[in-house]
């Protein structure tokens, strides 16, 4: 491989799903977006084998003007060992995964350069590049789904931190006296402001025989009850609704403001599932913000939904792997 490669593959590894981009290092493009299934339950070295063979096809694609590639970049939804090319923690895939040679094994598969990179990372520089954080110097990106994770990008590159560790929002202290969390700790912000936490909160209202229209919509099935039904119960000018979402957009501001205060940047991006709430999130979030952000220039910086959808991470491994090799 020279210095003068032009396309990288990025790999986006989820419990279901598997995607896979181009990207043009010269020209900053997306040349192709592919999703494929896991197969998570096939084991760990099938789901490898699959991801070589997918990183075969997006390489030999008739669509491509040459084929000159330089590497790959692969996205883990999980904390990593850099130094083996390994993950440590995969939580929603099996335990077989844990201190698996990835790097190693696929570039043996693949013969060529393998980099690995979180998932939350890999969104965050895909955002802040080619995103609605392109062109800020400074961005930091909240991804909340199931977790809450998140980055920090300088200059169109993300802020790793010792062991590549930095960005993971989803588990500061929004409340010291709040829930216990899955980390350990207590009032994280995951606790209180991830997709479950505001379920969870939906939960009790109807268990608790409250006036919500949320009973109606899932026919007193609390096992249906999702964020989007809530957010469907609000608008319908449902009031246990609007209180649920206003709290947690409440929870999630807090965690903003903080980054905002510490870090002063141009752009705060909010993406994964919960960003799809829309303005029942964003407006308390920005309440909160200027409730809170007494020292920071709040009147420069921007709050706003990510902009490229679910295929940010397999975009964002491709161009760590751009910037990497």
């Amino acid at each position: 491989m020279t210095n003068m490669s032009r396309f990288f593959i990025g790999i986006d590894l989820g419990g279901t799903k598997i995607g896979g981009a181009v990207y043009d290092a010269i020209t900053s493009d997306v040349l192709i977006e592919r999703v494929i299934p896991t197969e998570a339950h096939q084991g760990c070295d099938e789901v490898l084998n699959r991801i070589s063979r997918f990183i075969d096809e997006l390489s030999h694609n008739d669509s491509l003007p040459s084929d000159d590639f330089g590497g790959i970049g692969l996205g883990l939804p999980g904390t990593i060992d850099f130094d083996r090319g390994a993950p440590e923690l995969i939580p929603n895939l099996h335990s077989q995964w844990s201190g698996k040679p990835v790097v190693s094994i696929l570039q043996e598969m693949t013969r060529r350069p393998v980099v690995l990179i979180n998932d939350a990372h890999a969104f965050t520089l895909a955002e802040a590049t080619l995103g609605a954080g392109a062109g800020k110097q400074t961005v930091v990106c909240f991804t909340i789904g199931t977790g809450i994770g998140g980055g920090i990008a300088i200059d169109g590159r993300v802020h790793q931190g010792l062991d590549g560790r930095s960005g993971i929002f989803g588990h500061h202290t929004i409340d010291p006296h709040g829930p216990p969390c899955g980390c350990g700790n207590n009032g994280c912000m995951e606790a209180l402001a991830s997709g479950p936490a505001i379920t969870a909160r939906a939960v009790k209202a109807v268990l608790q025989g409250l006036n919500t229209r949320i009973t109606s919509l899932v026919d007193s099935d609390i096992s249906q009850i999702t964020p989007q039904i809530i957010l469907q119960a609000a608008q319908e000018d449902d009031q246990i609704a609007k209180d649920i979402l206003q709290r947690s957009g409440t929870y999630i501001g807090i965690g903003v403001a903080n980054a905002i205060t510490i870090l002063s940047p141009e752009c705060v991006i909010i993406g994964g599932g919960i960003a799809h709430l829309g303005e029942w999130i964003l407006n308390p979030i920005w309440d909160e913000v200027r409730r809170r952000c007494f020292t920071a220039p709040i009147d420069k910086i921007e709050i706003q939904q990510a902009k490229l959808g679910p295929n940010a991470g397999m975009i964002g491994a491709a161009i760590w792997a751009s910037q990497k090799l």
